[in-house]
């Protein structure tokens, strides 16, 4: 099997720049922001290894849905294409945050209810952290058991104003 080739591009959002990887079919693979290389090393390192990134242009539908999102057509989000590797456990939990709603936020305890695994909070937590799709993959709501605004890989202040901006609180 001949390695991959992937498309690194550098866009601009309201929060920052943020490295966008996809593929040649035009799936958005990783999502970091630019003022966090460290995490996009750790995301090629774990998820392509072996895999050829390449400077170019983001597929119009990644580079299109973002724009749209960021200009206020939140529901964009849904449009961009996107896959991820990780375990089966990972696999899950990412599926579920794609399954909560704008504007709304969940905690650790009840993601892990959700996907039906509710002594694995620790565990639902660390899929968490390890999402390399950041916004598209909105590891952004969820939060800490009482409303708190816990670690987020872009930070925690990027974290508040997406929190901010999906609820309408702020453009």
């Amino acid at each position: 099997m001949r390695p991959e080739i992937l498309t690194l591009d550098v866009l601009a959002t309201p929060i920052g720049e943020v490295d966008v990887v996809a593929d040649a079919e035009g799936r958005l693979r990783v999502l970091e922001f630019h003022d966090r290389p460290q995490r996009l090393a750790g995301a090629l390192r774990l998820h392509h290894r072996g895999q050829t990134v390449a400077a170019g242009a983001a597929p119009a539908a990644v580079r299109d849905g973002l724009e749209a999102y960021f200009a206020g057509e939140l529901a964009a989000l849904k449009t961009i294409p996107w896959t991820i590797g990780g375990t089966a456990f990972q696999q899950q939990v990412w599926n579920a945050l794609v399954e909560i709603p704008l504007g709304e936020t969940t905690s650790y305890a009840r993601l892990a209810e959700r996907i039906g695994r509710p002594a694995a909070v620790r565990a639902v937590g660390a899929a968490n952290g390890a999402n390399p799709i950041a916004v598209v993959v909105p590891c952004h709501r969820v939060i800490g058991t009482g409303g708190a605004l816990t670690g987020y890989g872009g930070g925690v202040e990027r974290k508040r104003w997406l929190l901010a901006y999906e609820r309408g609180d702020q453009s």
